[in-house]
């Protein structure tokens, strides 16, 4: 539960006020104490704006690589067609000091389309070994 800016002030107001003590007059609230000493020190030290509650509208991922960072990427890919994901994270990291594995740049630029699925060849099963052996582990 979130008290506003103005609830905080009240519950501020009567603890301190209060004949009965800091500890039973937060037991009858539900507040823990660390909770009204952090409210309590911030209110002290910037006034009644303290006490608002800060809205965090960040949804980013600790560990996700930024937008700017993969359109980086994809701008090293472009001028740099002949490089491998691998060279294009050496070459960040060597030239621009921003490190991303180069798994990472393999998948950001798999993502953009900019590469293809590797050519496989087929091998077909033969009946028999092509190179035969005389006697048990020759090797």
């Amino acid at each position: 539960m979130r008290l506003s800016a103005s609830e905080k002030h009240k519950i501020i107001q009567i603890v301190t006020r209060s004949e009965i003590g800091v500890k039973r007059t937060l037991e009858e609230f539900g507040i823990a104490r660390s909770t009204f000493y952090k409210w309590y020190s911030k209110y002290l030290a910037n006034g009644f704006e303290a006490l608002e509650s800060k809205r965090y509208s960040t949804h980013r991922k600790w560990n996700s690589i930024p937008d700017s960072q993969k359109d980086l990427i994809v701008e090293l890919a472009l001028d740099y067609p002949e490089l491998s994901a691998r060279e294009l994270a050496f070459k960040m990291t060597d030239e621009l000091g921003i490190f991303i594995s180069e798994s990472s740049v393999y998948r950001i630029l798999k993502q953009r389309n900019l590469i293809s699925a590797p050519n496989h060849i087929l091998i077909s099963a033969a009946n028999e070994f092509k190179d035969k052996t005389n006697f048990v582990h020759p090797m």
